[in-house]
């Protein structure tokens, strides 16, 4: 099993493209399903969790193929069954469940599996599936859905946000007959981004990025090419990179106004931050001062970004508050972080950070994505030589993470066994 090995205490400098969003390409790529044209997606992460989405949606029967970040789907579905052993690696993989009722009437979708940071359930996607007519049971594992006279437009309103449910919601009600208005949906980037792609597919959508979007079904969707969003998780770790490390990064590729609550904080801390309309320049000045976050659905902080912020705070001139409200496993990262000589004390969804002057390089082991890439952040403010393992983590997310940190000064590699 690969393992990074990082000596740190080297201030990062330098510019770094960032790639495009993990989590907008996901539904972006199960939306392949409803065109019966051709969907030509571009800015494309190369990620073991975009390649997972592209195997699921071969086994549908779309033709897919990349070229370098350009993913090209077309071709017709000629199976409904997305089985355990795909589903399995990634949670993401619920959200062929709406495209492929929404065009073809019925799916068997095996509960998913991924990262283990909270329970996440997949209630919220039957329950739109059901308001918009579908028939659903579980059973032997799948969701088992059909709907063979077409789904029909309704109100779906969401007990609570979810960002996969209003996906796999907003898919299924583009070819749903009549309107539907979904209640309570998600706002994050990433769901406009998806709005749009449908909506240069043929669907009529509005209302995405307020707390109410509105579905005029079509009969079909056709021909579409779009580019994926910047990942603005990808773009806030590295904005921490700079200031774990006392460093001077500009990030290009990027959307700094996706990341208001981020950049806020930041400043706050003391970090000096210029935004343009597609980059941004990071620079550490002087010792880090404590700040108190409370994560939340967009636009609040994101609960993406928690770990990596925590890292920092590990390092800052005072005591944090950390609240995580999103998702109640999300604090597994602290007892590898305290093996580094970190000062956490967790109460529930509260982890109180003392800040140290330093940390102390240690064997640590990644527990999820997020998780991962915060102790890759403590490792290279660190002195001496740290070694993470359990990495496959990071490769679910990160795209040529070695590479753009080593040309901006890292010294980490990767290592096997």
């Amino acid at each position: 099993m690969d393992r990074l090995k990082i000596d740190g205490g080297v201030p990062l400098t330098g510019e770094i493209a960032i790639s495009g969003a993990k989590n907008a390409a996901l539904p972006l790529m199960a939306a392949g399903l409803v065109t019966d044209g051709t969907l030509r997606l571009t800015n494309v992460p190369d990620l073991v969790d975009t390649r997972s989405m592209e195997v699921l949606l071969s086994n549908h029967g779309l033709a897919v193929e990349r070229d370098d970040d350009v993913v090209t789907m077309s071709g017709d579905v000629t199976n409904v069954d997305a089985p355990y052993d795909l589903v399995r690696k990634m949670r993401a993989s619920i959200l062929v469940l709406g495209p492929l009722l929404a065009r073809h009437g019925q799916a068997r979708v095996s509960l998913p599996g991924g990262c283990a940071i909270g329970t996440r359930p997949v209630d919220l996607h039957i329950r739109a599936m059901q308001a918009l007519g579908a028939i659903v049971e579980l059973a032997d594992g799948y969701i088992q859905a059909r709907a063979p006279d077409g789904l029909t437009g309704a109100r779906v309103v969401f007990p609570m946000v979810s960002v996969g449910a209003t996906e796999n919601a907003l898919i299924a009600a583009s070819l749903a007959k009549g309107t539907s208005e979904l209640v309570n949906v998600a706002r994050e980037p990433e769901i406009s981004d998806l709005a749009e792609c449908l909506i240069a597919m043929g669907a009529r959508i509005s209302g995405h990025g307020t707390d109410t979007i509105i579905v005029e079904g079509v009969d079909r969707l056709g021909d579409a090419t779009h580019a994926v969003i910047p990942d603005r998780i990808e773009a806030g770790t590295f904005a921490i990179a700079a200031l774990i490390t006392g460093g001077d990064l500009t990030l290009t590729r990027a959307q700094p106004r996706h990341l208001d609550s981020l950049l806020d904080i930041l400043r706050d801390t003391g970090a000096s931050i210029t935004a343009g309309e597609d980059n941004m320049r990071v620079v550490a000045n002087g010792v880090t001062k404590a700040a108190d976050i409370t994560t939340d659905p967009f636009p609040g902080f994101p609960t993406d970004l928690q770990a990596q912020f925590m890292a920092l705070m590990c390092l800052a001139d005072g005591s944090s508050r950390i609240s995580e409200t999103v998702f109640e496993n999300r604090f597994m990262h602290v007892p590898e972080l305290t093996r580094m000589g970190a000062d956490i004390q967790v109460d529930g969804g509260v982890a109180m950070v003392r800040g140290r002057p330093a940390l102390t390089p240690a064997p640590v082991m990644a527990t999820d994505l997020r998780a991962s890439v915060s102790l890759v952040l403590a490792a290279l403010a660190t002195e001496g030589t740290t070694e993470v393992s359990r990495i496959y983590h990071l490769d679910r997310g990160y795209a040529d993470l070695e590479l753009k940190l080593g040309q901006c000064g890292a010294r980490m590699e990767r290592v096997g066994g």
